[in-house]
Formats: structure tokens, C-alpha cells, sequence
């Protein structure tokens, strides 16, 4: 019976216990009842990847309503590693965040932080598991409702923490409002929500109602660019990521924009798939929108003081180069996507987990407090080296295979810009890693200790987390065929419902 429940088990689990959490006697009790949900979570996400991967999609009718009536979940390959990666970070961040909200969180707020951390996590799972386009507006709503609280409650240690989470629920709110004008243009055209039955009444319809249906596209597509801060829609990202507390930063960094970006590929290619009219000019958005990012969020934080802040800006970069092998349309572009989805989760949960360890030990994340690190933290600036390689992109790190699976896709192509010109630009962003990097290397190992500067001990809740982090960055850098495979297969799920079709483009 378990079994049979696994697409809508990772979705009501952490929904139930959210309100559970607020019941518990005091925060510690609400961080640990949390982590169980987050690890058992993981491990129904890791059972229901096992089972996609070897029996193809699982659909469940909820309430035994089936489509178009009912609500249908559906998940396919891609959007299990997505559940997995999402479940994973949890059960990461959840027993960091026992240590590190004592430091940043008002205590009285404790138990309800731990309840919006529950509530926003059900929310992106539900985003990648359900097969209703509403459904999809719905749990994007749930996330981002959560999302701005938890920005917001790193107000104790600054106040602009609630201007950014105002600034991040604006934009926010205007991305939802455009995505849900585009689904309302979609179902006046279909009269029905389900994707699978959009996919098939778009294309039978896109003579009659051509106009309405690419607005709609345009809508749905700019709706969820801001959600994934693609550039230059991103302005909401960099202060959100800065001001909100370590371990929020942590968990969205590593799973609210892949949410998004999944969800895009969901509606680029299994609701509107390769036949219809518009999708060409759509990927080659991406294509010039994800180079762009990939240089200007490099640049900007080049020139940043705050490390947080530092990555932050690289976060836009990055994301960059996912719409960059999304905009390829091929199956070794999307895998190539995917696989850096998955990378980048684990490298920017390394990094932001080890800026949390400063902030606790050192009551700051500018970059003069990162001076004579090494001496002081030398476990801490290991993980933030290992992390800072991998956005880089050095051989052994998992950045290096996300970056070569993107250049072998580049050449790959059949783009019209010269697929040479693109692998140089790969290459010359990743150069400006370095730079932002470096800097950050250069404090820690080649500059003193700030004088007078003690550095409090960092708990084991929040040291075996990071550690762990940057292992799994080392180990997906040596070994990740298994990975490349996995994704590879479901960039072809992907890409044959988007051709609709057995071939493969």
C-alpha cells in the first residue's frame, strides 16, 4: 500500500507535520521532528526514483478521480531526481538549521520557522509531482508564500531582511500573476487543466486559436523566467539569498530555482512540445537570456563585498547555464541541464552551509571577515574551497562535469550561432569564477586574522552537514556516470513528449 502512494507520500508528509511542528514544546523538538520528516521523505523520493527509472512514469489519480475529472499526479525521471534532489537538501539543511536558528532566529519564532521550512518544502515537491497545470500555480504559491516568511525571519540580525522578503513577494506575486493568466488563456482554449490533455487540445487547436494560445505561452513563460531568476528578471534573488538566515539561503539556493526550472521544461516540452509554433522563438530567448546571465551575474559579483552576496550574483550565472542546454532542444543539451541542476544544488548547499558556519562563529559574512580563515576555521575554508573549485569548474569537482556534459553539448547543436563561439563563452565565464573565487580563496589562506577576532566553535549539527556537502561534490566530480546516464534518459522522457513521439529530436 506504501508503495502504491509514493508519488503523493513526499508531498502530504511534510504538509501534515507542518502544523505539528507549531504544537511541539519548543524549537528543538520542532527541528528534530522536522529532519524525521525530511529523511523519511528522502527516502520515499529515492523508492519512487528507483521505480520511475525502471518502469517508466508513475501517474496517480488522487481520491481515484482520474483526468480530466480528477487531479493526477505524474511523475517522470526527470521529475524524481528533481523530488529526490529537493528531499535530499532538506534532510541536509533541516538538522543544520536545529544549530544555526538559534543564532539568527528570535527564539519565540523557532517552532513556526520550522513549520514554514516543512510548508515550503511540501510545496516544491508538489510543484514537480503533480500533472495538473493549476496544481502546479497552486504549490508555486504554497513555496513562495513560505519562502518570503523565512526570508523575512532573518530580520534579528538585519533589518533589511524585511525588505527583501518584500521585494522577493512583489516579484514574486507578478510572477504568479502572469503564470496564472496564461494558465486562465490555456483553459479557455482546452477546458482542461491536465497537461497531458493541454498538449494534445493545443496542438489540435493552434490554428483556430493561435493568438491566444501564444499568449498564453508568453505569459506562462515569463511567469516562471522570474521564478527561476533568469536574467534580468533575478532582482528579487540577490538580497533574499543575503538577508535570509544561513540555512534558508542554503535550502533555497539548492532547490527553489530548480523547482522552477523543471516546471519550465515540464511546460516547454511535455504541455507545448516542439510542434508548436512559438517554441523556437522561446529557446532562443534562453539561449541569448541564459549567455547573458552567465556573464553579467559573474561580473557583478566580481565586485561584491559580501560573500553571501558573492554568491548569490554567481546563482544568476549559473542558472544561466541551464537555460543555456535547455535552449539546445537536444537531448545531450537537456541532460546536460539537468546534470547541472543536480551539481549545482550540491555545490551551492556546500557553500552556502560553510558561510552559515562563519556567520555563527564570527557574526559575519562580509568578505574582511573571511581574512586568516584558514587558520582559524580550517575545516570550514576546505569546504568552501572544494565549493568554490567545483563552481569553477576544476577537473575532479562536479562543476567540471556539469560544464563538460554543456560543451559536448554545444558542439552538438544545431543552432545557428556557431556551436565553437558558445563552448568560449562556457569557458570564459568559468574564468570569471575564478575571479570571485579567488578572492574569497585569497582572504582565507594569504591574509592575517582580523586581530582581537575569536572565533566561537561551530556545532556538529552544522559541521557534518556542510562536510558532507563537499565529500559528495568531490565524489560526483570522480564519479558521476551514473548521474550523466540517469539524466541523460530523462532528458529523453522529456524531449519524446515533446515531439510527441517516439523519435527523438
Amino acid at each position: 500500500m506504501l508503495m502504491d502512494d509514493l508519488p503523493v507520500l513526499p508531498v502530504l508528509l511534510p504538509l501534515i507535520a507542518a502544523p505539528i511542528a507549531v504544537l511541539l514544546p519548543n524549537g528543538r523538538a520542532a527541528g528534530a521532528w522536522a529532519t524525521l520528516i525530511a529523511w523519511l521523505s528522502f527516502y520515499l523520493a529515492m523508492q519512487l526514483t528507483s521505480i520511475v527509472a525502471t518502469a517508466g512514469t508513475v501517474e496517480y489519480a488522487m481520491g481515484g478521480w482520474a483526468s480530466p475529472l480528477g487531479i493526477l499526479y505524474r511523475v517522470d525521471l526527470a521529475g524524481a531526481i528533481v523530488m529526490t534532489l529537493v528531499a535530499g537538501m532538506a534532510s541536509v539543511t533541516f538538522p543544520y538549521a536545529m544549530s544555526s536558528s538559534a543564532a539568527e532566529i528570535v527564539p519565540s519564532q523557532s517552532k513556526a520557522f520550522f513549520a514554514m521550512f516543512l510548508i515550503c518544502f511540501s510545496g516544491l515537491m508538489g510543484v514537480v509531482a503533480t500533472g495538473d497545470a493549476f496544481n502546479v500555480f497552486v504549490f508555486l504559491e504554497i513555496s513562495s508564500l513560505s519562502t518570503y516568511t523565512l526570508v523575512a525571519l532573518g530580520a534579528k540580525r538585519d533589518r533589511r531582511a524585511l525588505t527583501a522578503a518584500f521585494n522577493y513577494l512583489v516579484l514574486g506575486t507578478i510572477g504568479a500573476t502572469f503564470f496564472v493568466i496564461g494558465l486562465g488563456l490555456l483553459y479557455q482554449v482546452t477546458g482542461t487543466l491536465n497537461m497531458i490533455d493541454i498538449h494534445e487540445k493545443v496542438q489540435a487547436a493552434e490554428e483556430d486559436y493561435g493568438r491566444v494560445v501564444r499568449a498564453g505561452y508568453a505569459f506562462i513563460m515569463t511567469g516562471l523566467a522570474l521564478k527561476l531568476a533568469m536574467f534580468p528578471l533575478h532582482r528579487w534573488l540577490p538580497n533574499a539569498y543575503t538577508f535570509a538566515p544561513s540555512s534558508v539561503t542554503a535550502f533555497l539556493a539548492s532547490t527553489s530555482t530548480k523547482v522552477a526550472i523543471y516546471a519550465m521544461l515540464r511546460f516547454l516540452f511535455t504541455v507545448f512540445g516542439f510542434s508548436f509554433g512559438f517554441a523556437d522563438v522561446a529557446l532562443a530567448v534562453f539561449l541569448i537570456l541564459g549567455l547573458v546571465g552567465m556573464f553579467s551575474g559573474s561580473l557583478i559579483a566580481i565586485f561584491r563585498r559580501d560573500v553571501k552576496m558573492i554568491l548569490a550574483y554567481s546563482s544568476v550565472a549559473q542558472i544561466g547555464y541551464m537555460l543555456l542546454g535547455i535552449s539546445f532542444a537536444t537531448v545531450d543539451g537537456v541532460g546536460a541541464a539537468l546534470v547541472h541542476v543536480v551539481n549545482h544544488a550540491v555545490m551551492k548547499a556546500t557553500l552556502f552551509l560553510a558561510v552559515g558556519a562563519v556567520f555563527f562563529s564570527l557574526g559575519s559574512h562580509r568578505l574582511s571577515a573571511y581574512k586568516g580563515l584558514g587558520k582559524t576555521m580550517p575545516v570550514t575554508t576546505a569546504v568552501i574551497i572544494v565549493g568554490g573549485l567545483s563552481l569553477i569548474g576544476v577537473p575532479l569537482t562536479n562543476g567540471f562535469i556539469s560544464k563538460w556534459a554543456l560543451v559536448g553539448a554545444a558542439y552538438d547543436s544545431v543552432l545557428a550561432v556557431p556551436s565553437l563561439a558558445i563552448v568560449l563563452m562556457i569557458v570564459a565565464s568559468s574564468l570569471l569564477a575564478v575571479a570571485y573565487v579567488g578572492r574569497i580563496v585569497w582572504a582565507m589562506l594569504l591574509e592575517d586574522p582580523v586581530p582581537g577576532v575569536q572565533a566561537k566553535p561551530v556545532p556538529a549539527l552544522m559541521m557534518v552537514p556542510m562536510v558532507l556537502m563537499a565529500l559528495l561534490c568531490l565524489y560526483l566530480g570522480v564519479n558521476a556516470d551514473g548521474l550523466v546516464d540517469l539524466c541523460r534518459q530523462a532528458a529523453e522522457v522529456l524531449l519524446d513528449s515533446g515531439l510527441g513521439y517516439g523519435g527523438v529530436r
